[in-house]
């Protein structure tokens, strides 16, 4: 297993984390599985044994009940992984059962510590951005918990470039506890992330973590062109999350994964999990699986080596188009661009895809 170190932090964290969007499997969250405890533990000790150090959850995921999960299913190992979780996402209907007021993150955090059944977490994210709450009360109410010694490392998830930026300029200004990474989703169908989000990890020093990599199951190479999806996909039915914005361009992608896949003898799964462990600023992928075989083969993907032809037909095929500014960046700006700027617009310069 490889380990990178999360943002400008001294924690490092391994290439895959095991994600618990499936324990528990309560309500709409069926949709996505229902990992009960003996099974949770059985993936808790694979992943061990992989050297996978941090288990992904939220305070939200089975109303509660997945941190339950988790907190039972680890027992005696608490301190053999790092456990990241969320708040911010609704949790009742009451009028202060939602947001980033300090109200809301406090109780939720001390809510999450008892069903995790520890003394701290270790990774706090902010699961989506507030714009009804200062940020000052919200970023003050983190570095609250940081100081109080519940939660060692906090960040953001689901933030657009701006809030992001505008949070990091916040906790600066104030001196407060500073993100060390977002979570955030991409994959080899969904890669807006470049336009903003990669770029401002690498210029501001962020980790970044991958919430689905696989977008759902979609590259796992289950679902094909003119095929009839397999009993119990979740995809394409009622869990719509993420969305599917071109249905040409998955089925395009899918084949170029299991291609790719056969010449190795590994699964599709694995070959879009390793070209997205290879992208700028990535530091960890989450991944969830519904059975022990899938989460098996999920880990194959740290062993597995693509070539740089077989990234480059992956890139070009799934390129996003720049959008404006990008265009114009990349037409006229093109001798002062940082590290940063190049994660985006690098591959179109250099292809004259600008001129």
């Amino acid at each position: 297993m490889e380990y990178r170190q999360l943002g400008q932090s001294g924690l490092r964290v391994s290439v895959l984390s095991l994600g618990t969007l499936t324990f528990a499997g309560e309500g709409k969250f069926g949709a996505v599985g229902s990992t009960g405890l003996e099974s949770a533990r059985e993936q808790i000790a694979r992943c061990a044994e992989a050297g996978v150090n941090l288990i992904d959850t939220a305070n939200v995921y089975s109303y509660g009940h997945a941190e339950e999960i988790l907190g039972e299913a680890l027992g005696g190992h608490r301190h053999d992984f790092l456990i990241s979780t969320k708040a911010r996402m609704p949790v009742g209907d009451g009028p202060n059962d939602a947001g980033a007021s300090r109200h809301h993150l406090i109780r939720e955090c001390e809510a999450s510590l008892r069903r995790l059944k520890t003394d701290h977490i270790d990774l706090f994210y902010l699961h989506e951005w507030d714009g009804t709450t200062p940020l000052e009360e919200t970023l003050e109410a983190l570095d609250t918990l940081v100081r109080s010694g519940k939660v060692r490392y906090i960040g953001a998830s689901n933030y657009s470039g701006w809030h992001l930026m505008k949070a990091l300029a916040t906790s600066a200004r104030y001196q407060y506890a500073r993100f060390v990474s977002q979570q955030i989703y991409y994959s080899l169908i969904a890669r807006e992330a470049e336009y903003e989000l990669v770029p401002i990890t690498l210029d501001q020093g962020l980790g970044t973590l991958v919430w689905s990599p696989l977008s759902g199951g979609l590259l796992s190479g289950k679902y094909r062109r003119n095929s009839v999806a397999p009993p119990g996909s979740r995809h394409l039915g009622e869990w719509d999350e993420p969305p599917v914005r071109d249905v040409t361009l998955l089925y395009d992608v899918v084949e170029a994964l299991i291609a790719i896949a056969e010449d190795h003898d590994v699964s599709a799964a694995q070959v879009a999990l390793a070209w997205l462990l290879t992208k700028p600023g990535v530091t960890s992928l989450v991944i969830g699986a519904r059975t022990l075989a899938q989460l098996e083969d999920n880990l194959g993907a740290v062993h597995l080596q693509l070539s740089h032809e077989e990234r480059a037909q992956l890139d070009r095929l799934s390129a996003p188009p720049l959008l404006y500014p990008y265009w114009h960046q990349a037409k006229t700006a093109s001798d002062r661009l940082s590290v940063a700027d190049l994660s985006l617009l690098g591959p179109y310069i250099h292809a004259g895809a600008a001129s």
